[in-house]
């Protein structure tokens, strides 16, 4: 019997050096390496920078992040990264201030009240005090106590389903906000199903969005606290410095990374002596005959590849939508700054029809970020249904972004730095049937092996997501490496 040190290894391309291309390509010689599974693993970028979206840089002393600039502590597969990269110590909570984040409704700031536990209230005094829901569609919420709950099967979407439980005022000052701000969508055509299944589950248990997450609140009552964690963190040096310890750490262990080569074409495979291969085709002419290929691309990029070797997969991954958006850094003179200028930021509901989705004053709500006596705010714009600001030129997008500050935040100031980063289709939208989708595009796959997908499109867009996604596509890859070697 041939020794497994003796055996060739096993070729595996990752097309795509976003964080989840990397954290496949990390988790992959992990889990090789346990299995005794000698891998050759390649990951090619078409960019010229690794990270995908994750992107840090520095200007003088002020540190911008041109995607995004932390993730969720209670997900725990980022911060389980760090501590194997050895950037534990580099992990930052949120400063400590009084005032945390706001929201824009009817015409001023009003601060989000304490005990807001996934957008349902669970503390009514902050609440009630607050002014972001009228009296009457307080009384509205409340219903949810004693409105019957509904447990059929089919996809909902967000706004039905807040709707349904909390009413209309509250879905459109509290709810949408805080979800367009992460997923940067239209919550009527959002999938609850493939979003926040919790809920789907609260309701099924308790009958009641509200008794549920009381409930839940008591339970974790005992553990609250015991991480050290604010519940969201970054790094020190920005989150670009997991990228290039990610980076660091994966080419040191053997892999090659090309960056700056694009991939034009995949290979349908063909069986030679019973085992898969494929080839990658790269715009240069070069190819690389893999054992395995991992797609950490966009869906969009993904389809491309498939279409050549199953219609069926390429069509289903066209069929997941886009919207773009982007970012805009902002710096000022702390003494230019207005008494509105104060806690972490403040997110903007679509029925205010402002050019914002939200704005983080990033050198308040993160140390390290700006130098002494100025302020660095980060604004987001774009999305589904706000996608025409865009097409204006970024001296337009500036203007209209500076105009909205005033009359959110009162600051009228010329900012000493402005900058504009645009992500063309860069955020995945769960739509209604998102997870059925998915769960065609595994049965179209099941008849080929060795072709695996990972990325912000199928299972979570948030960075833990995406490095979970990562993994499992690691796992996917030994165990069917194993499984062929038995």
């Amino acid at each position: 019997m041939t020794d497994v040190s003796e055996q060739a290894p096993k070729r595996v391309v990752i097309v795509g050096g976003g964080i989840a291309g990397l954290a496949a390509a990390f988790s992959l010689q992990e889990k090789a390496a346990e299995a005794g599974v000698p891998v050759a693993c390649t990951v090619i970028e078409a960019g010229a920078e690794w990270g995908g979206k994750i992107a840090t840089h520095r200007v003088g002393e002020f540190l911008i992040e041109a995607g995004p600039d932390s993730f969720l502590s209670q997900k725990p597969w980022a911060l389980e990264l760090c501590a194997k990269l050895g950037l534990s110590n580099q992990v930052v909570n949120t400063n400590e201030l009084g005032q945390k984040a706001s929201v824009y409704s009817r015409g001023r700031l009003r601060e989000l009240p304490e005990g807001l536990v996934a957008v349902v209230p669970t503390k009514l005094g902050p609440f009630l005090r607050s002014g972001l829901v009228s009296w009457p569609g307080i009384v509205r919420m409340g219903m949810d106590l004693v409105l019957p709950g509904r447990f059929n099967a089919a996809d909902e979407s967000l706004a039905s389903f807040f709707r349904r439980r909390l009413g209309r005022e509250a879905f459109e000052r509290v709810v949408e906000p805080l979800m367009a701000g992460i997923y940067a969508g239209d919550a009527e055509q959002m999938s609850l199903r493939a979003t926040f299944p919790q809920f789907i589950e609260i309701e099924r248990r308790h009958g009641s969005l509200i008794r549920g997450l009381l409930a839940g609140r008591k339970t974790a009552g005992a553990s609250k606290g015991l991480s050290g964690r604010t519940p969201f963190v970054t790094l020190k040096d920005g989150m670009g410095e997991l990228v290039r310890a990610l980076v660091a750490r994966v080419r040191g262990a053997g892999a090659t990374l090309l960056s700056g080569r694009r991939v034009s074409a995949l290979r349908a495979p063909s069986i030679r002596s019973k085992v898969w291969t494929y080839d990658v085709v790269l715009e240069d002419g070069a190819v690389l005959t893999a054992d395995v290929v991992v797609l950490a691309t966009p869906a969009y990029v993904a389809a491309e590849f498939l279409r050549p070797i199953s219609l069926t997969v390429s069509k289903l991954l066209d069929g997941i939508p886009y919207t773009s958006t982007a970012t805009v850094a902002l710096a000022y003179g702390s003494n230019d700054l207005g008494p509105l200028v104060r806690g972490f930021g403040f997110i903007v509901p679509r029925v205010e029809r402002r050019d914002l989705l939200a704005a983080t004053w990033s050198s308040l709500k993160w140390p390290h970020r700006a130098p002494p006596a100025h302020m660095l705010a980060r604004c987001y714009i774009g999305g589904v249904g706000r996608e025409d600001i865009l097409r204006a030129d970024d001296a337009t997008i500036v203007r209209r972004v500076r105009d909205d500050l005033r009359h959110i935040a009162g600051i009228a100031a010329e900012p000493v730095h402005v900058e504009v980063n645009r992500w063309e289709r860069g955020m995945p939208q769960y739509v209604l049937g998102h997870r059925n989708r998915l769960d065609q595009i595994q049965a179209a796959m099941s008849g080929f092996q060795g072709l695996y997908f990972t990325g912000a499109a199928y299972r979570g867009v948030g960075v833990p997501d995406c490095i979970r996604d990562g993994n499992e596509a690691a796992d996917l890859v030994v165990k069917y490496l194993t499984g062929r070697r038995i």
